[in-house]
C-alpha cells in the first residue's frame, strides 16, 4: 500500500508540467485520408486541431500509434495498454475484451504463429513500425464462426507507393541481461514490393526465474503435501516475416508471405515434496530436479492472396491459400533424490513427445455494394486440419515404460453470407454461416479403436450501431461462435510423476458461446470515453476435470462447463493540459462457473485495469508513469480462484536528430519490488490448497529505435485472406 500512495502522489505532482512553446513554419497542412492535421501562427498564438487517436467503426475499435509520441520509442506491448478493450497484467500476459481467447492479425490477414506467440513478438515489436491497432469486436459471418470473441489486428504498412528503402532497426537491454532486437526493411522494384522483418529475444537464467510453492490438503485421507520448486528456463527466441506483393494492373493484385516463430529454451530447476497426515507427522518426502534440453518450438505459416476488382466501384472477388505448420519437441528428465519412504518404486523418468500440426486452407469471397450504403459479402471456405502426437515415458531403474501414438484429423466446409448498410446516423450489419466438420481420431500403435464424428453448426450475428451525435453513438451486437479441441487437449498419452496423473481425451467435440454486448462510445479531443456491458454464455464448454484419489492428482478434459460473464468495458482518455494525457482502462467483471455433474461452484466479482500517465516536458522529454493490475478474487475454472496483484513502471524518453529519427528510453519497471508475487486458492474439488509463485520483476532498462529512409509505404495486401481461429488448447508453449 505504501507503493501505490508514493504512486499516486507522483501522478499528482507530474500531472501539471507544461512544456516550452516551440516554433512553427507559418502554415503546414497534412492530410491523413480521414483527417487533417493542422497548424498556424497568428500573432505569435499557436493555433493547434488535435487528432483523435481512437476511432470506431461498426465492427471495429482502432487506435492511431502512428501519431502517438510515445510510439516512437516504446513497443507494441506498450501500446497495448492505451487499447480500449486491450487489457495486459504484470506478466504481459494479454486479454481482448476480457478474454485470453483471441487471434492476431497482421495487416488484416490472420498470422498464426503471431497469434499463438504474441507475448514475445510484442514485448520486441517497436511501435514505430505500426500504424495502428484494431480490435476487431464484431467480426462479421466471414470469420463470426472462428472461435474468438474478438480480433486483435496488427496494421504496420499502407498501399501508398514508394521510391527507395525505408526500414527501423529497434534494441533494447535491461539490468536482468534481457536483451531485445528488432529490424524491418521495406524496398520497392517497379511493381514488386518486398518487406522483411526479423526480431531476436533473449532470455537469461535471472530474467526468467521463478520459484512456486505448493500446499495441498486431500479430502479423503486428510493428507496434506508441500511442495516447491525454483528454476529458470533460459534461450533464444526468433521471429521473421517476408512479404511481397505484384500490381498486375490497376485491377488485379496478388500477395504472398511466409514467416514463422521458433525458440530453444533450457528449462531447469530444483524442487522439493512432503506428505504430512493430519497431525502433522511426515509419510514421505523426496527432492526433485527437473531438465528440459533443447525445448524447441516452431511455427510457420506462408500464405497466397489474389484478389480482383472490376469496374464497379468496391466489387471485388478474392481467393486464398495458407499453410500453417507447428512442431514441438519435448525431452523432460526427472529425477529423485534423499528418499524417505516414498511408495513408488523408480528414481527418475524421461519424458518424450513430438506433436505435429498441419492445416491447409482453401477460400473464396465475393464482396458486391447493392446501391448506395447497402452492401453484400458471401464467401466459402475449407480446412483440412491434421494433429499427431507421439510420447514415450520411461522409467529409471524399473524395467517400464509406456507409449502412445495418436492421430487427429478435422475437416470444415463453411459458406456464409453478410449484408451490410449504413446511412448518415444508422448503420447494421446481419449475417449467417453454415459450418459441416468431420473430425476422425485414431492410434497408430493399435492402442485404442478409431472413431469419428460429423457436426452441422449454423452460427447468426448481428449488429446496429446508431449516432446520436457527431461526438457520441451506440451500438447493440449478438454474436455466436465454435470452439474446437486442438491437440494438447485432445492427447490421450498418459503423463505419470509421483504425485500426479495427467492426460488429454479424444472425445472432446466443439462448444458454442453466446454473446451480446451494448457499446457507448464518446469521442472529442480532450475527452475520450467508452463503457460497454456485456453478457457471454455457453454450455458443455472444454474444462479440465481434476480428481485425487490416494494423494495422488488426476487431471484431463472433457466437454461438461457451464460458463456466465456480465462485463463493463470501460476506457477514458483524457487531456487536462495540452502536455497531459490521462488514460483508464478496465474490465469489471462478474463470472460463474458450473460443472453440474460433480455439482461445482465458482463465481466473484474482479476488474482488469490500468491507468498511465503521459507528460511532456522541457527539453523534448517525456515522461509516462502507467499501474496496472487485478482487484477483487476472480475464479478461473470451477476448481481455482486467483488473488488481486498490482504492478507498474515509469519511463522518459528523448528523440534526437531530424524529424526525431532516433528516440532513446529509460524505463524502471517495479523499482520498489524485486518480484511479481501471485497467489491462486483451490476451492473446489477433492483437496483444497493454495500456490504462490514469485518472478524476476525490478529492472531498469535503456533502449533505442532508429528509422531511416522514408516511411511512406509498405507491401500492399488484398483487403481480404483467411483467419481460422477456433482452436483452443493446441501447441504451445510451455511457460
Amino acid at each position: 500500500m505504501k507503493n501505490v500512495n508514493l504512486l499516486i502522489t507522483f501522478l499528482l505532482l507530474v500531472c501539471p508540467l507544461a512544456t516550452m512553446a516551440q516554433q512553427v513554419p507559418d502554415t503546414t497542412a497534412v492530410n491523413n485520408n480521414d483527417s487533417i492535421t493542422w497548424n498556424k501562427e497568428l500573432d505569435g498564438v499557436v493555433v493547434k486541431a488535435q487528432r483523435q487517436l481512437i476511432k470506431q467503426d461498426i465492427d471495429r475499435v482502432a487506435y492511431d500509434v502512428q501519431h502517438d509520441e510515445e510510439a516512437k520509442t516504446q513497443t507494441v506491448m506498450d501500446m497495448l495498454r492505451k487499447v480500449p478493450m486491450v487489457s495486459v497484467d504484470g506478466q504481459d500476459n494479454i486479454q481482448v475484451k476480457g478474454n485470453s481467447n483471441f487471434k492476431v492479425y497482421k495487416n488484416g490477414h490472420l498470422d498464426p504463429s503471431l497469434t499463438k506467440n504474441a507475448k514475445e513478438v510484442f514485448k520486441s515489436m517497436p511501435a514505430s513500425v505500426v500504424k495502428r491497432i484494431e480490435v476487431i469486436t464484431d467480426p462479421g459471418a466471414r470469420e463470426d464462426a472462428e472461435g474468438v470473441e474478438a480480433v486483435l489486428n496488427i496494421v504496420t504498412l499502407t498501399n501508398t507507393k514508394m521510391q527507395g528503402v525505408t526500414g527501423v532497426v529497434s534494441s533494447s537491454l535491461n539490468t536482468l541481461g534481457h536483451p531485445n532486437f528488432y529490424s524491418s526493411l521495406t524496398s520497392q522494384l517497379g511493381k514488386l514490393m518486398l518487406s522483411v522483418d526479423y526480431g531476436y529475444n533473449g532470455m537469461t537464467k535471472r530474467d526468467s526465474y521463478n520459484r512456486v510453492e505448493n500446499s495441498r490438503t486431500y479430502l479423503d485421507t486428510g493428507n496434506t503435501t508441500l511442495s516447491g520448486s525454483e528454476g529458470s528456463n533460459p534461450g533464444n527466441i526468433h521471429f521473421a516475416d517476408i512479404d511481397a506483393s505484384y500490381d498486375i494492373d490497376s485491377l488485379n493484385l496478388i500477395s504472398a508471405s511466409f514467416g514463422g516463430y521458433f525458440y530453444t529454451l533450457n528449462v531447469q530447476g530444483d524442487g522439493y515434496n512432503q506428505l504430512l497426515n493430519s497431525a502433522g507427522k511426515q509419510l514421505y518426502s523426496y527432492n526433485n530436479s527437473y531438465w528440459m534440453p533443447g525445448y524447441n518450438h516452431h511455427s510457420w505459416n506462408g500464405r497466397f492472396d489474389y484478389q480482383h476488382k472490376t469496374h464497379l466501384d468496391g466489387e471485388r472477388l478474392t481467393m486464398s491459400y495458407m499453410l500453417a505448420l507447428t512442431r514441438q519437441h519435448t525431452d523432460q528428465e526427472s529425477t529423485y533424490t534423499e528418499l524417505n519412504d516414498v511408495s513408488f518404486p523408480y528414481t527418475g523418468s524421461l519424458m518424450r513427445e513430438r506433436e505435429r500440426f498441419t492445416e491447409h486452407t482453401f477460400q473464396v469471397d465475393w464482396l458486391r455494394p447493392l446501391g448506395r450504403g447497402h452492401q453484400l459479402e458471401v464467401g466459402a471456405k475449407y480446412i483440412d486440419r491434421n494433429n499427431s502426437s507421439r510420447s514415450v515415458q520411461t522409467f529409471y531403474d524399473i524395467d517400464t515404460n509406456t507409449s502412445d501414438e495418436f492421430q487427429h484429423t478435422t475437416r470444415v466446409i463453411a459458406g456464409y453470407a453478410d449484408y451490410i448498410f449504413r446511412a448518415a446516423k444508422f448503420s447494421a450489419r446481419a449475417g449467417l454461416r453454415y459450418e459441416y466438420s468431420y473430425m476422425r481420431g485414431s492410434y497408430p500403435d493399435g492402442k485404442g479403436t478409431a472413431f469419428d464424428k460429423h457436426l452441422g453448426d449454423w452460427v447468426p450475428q448481428a449488429t446496429l450501431k446508431y449516432q446520436l451525435t457527431d461526438a457520441q453513438s451506440l451500438k447493440l451486437n449478438y454474436t455466436t461462435s465454435i470452439n474446437r479441441p486442438g491437440i494438447s487437449y485432445l492427447n490421450p498419452a498418459v503423463n505419470v510423476s509421483p504425485t500426479s496423473v495427467s492426460q488429454g481425451n479424444p472425445q472432446l467435440s466443439s462448444s458454442h458461446t453466446q454473446r451480446i454486448s451494448l457499446v457507448y462510445s464518446y469521442i472529442m479531443p480532450k475527452l475520450t470515453l467508452q463503457l460497454a456491458p456485456g453478457y457471454n454464455a455457453y454450455s458443455s464448454g472444454i474444462s479440465s476435470i481434476v480428481t485425487a484419489k490416494d494423494d495422488i492428482r488426476y487431471s484431463t478434459y472433457d466437454n461438461i462447463l457451464r460458463y456466465r460473464r456480465i462485463s463493463v468495458e470501460q476506457y477514458v482518455q483524457w487531456k487536462p493540459f495540452d502536455t497531459t494525457t490521462l488514460v483508464l482502462n478496465n474490465n469489471l467483471r462478474y463470472e460463474h462457473y458450473e460443472n453440474p455433474n460433480l455439482g461445482y461452484r465458482n463465481h466473484g466479482w474482479s476488474d482488469n485495469y490500468s491507468l498511465s500517465l503521459q507528460q511532456r516536458l522541457p527539453l523534448k522529454l517525456r515522461l509516462s508513469v502507467s499501474a496496472y493490475g487485478k482487484l477483487g478474487h476472480s475464479p478461473s475454472s470451477v476448481y481455482y480462484v486467483q488473488h488481486s496483484y498490482l504492478n507498474y513502471y515509469a519511463s522518459l524518453q528523448r528523440s534526437f536528430l531530424k524529424g526525431d529519427r532516433l528516440t532513446v528510453r529509460f524505463t524502471a519497471n517495479a523499482p520498489f519490488n524485486k518480484y511479481w508475487y501471485m497467489e491462486a486458492e483451490t476451492v473446489n474439488g477433492d483437496f483444497t490448497g493454495i500456490e504462490r509463485s514469485w518472478n524476476r520483476n525490478r529492472s531498469f532498462s535503456i533502449s533505442a529505435s532508429w528509422r531511416f529512409g522514408s516511411l511512406k509505404s509498405s507491401v500492399k495486401k488484398t483487403e481480404y485472406s483467411i483467419e481460422n481461429s477456433d482452436v483452443v488448447g493446441g501447441i504451445s508453449k510451455s511457460n
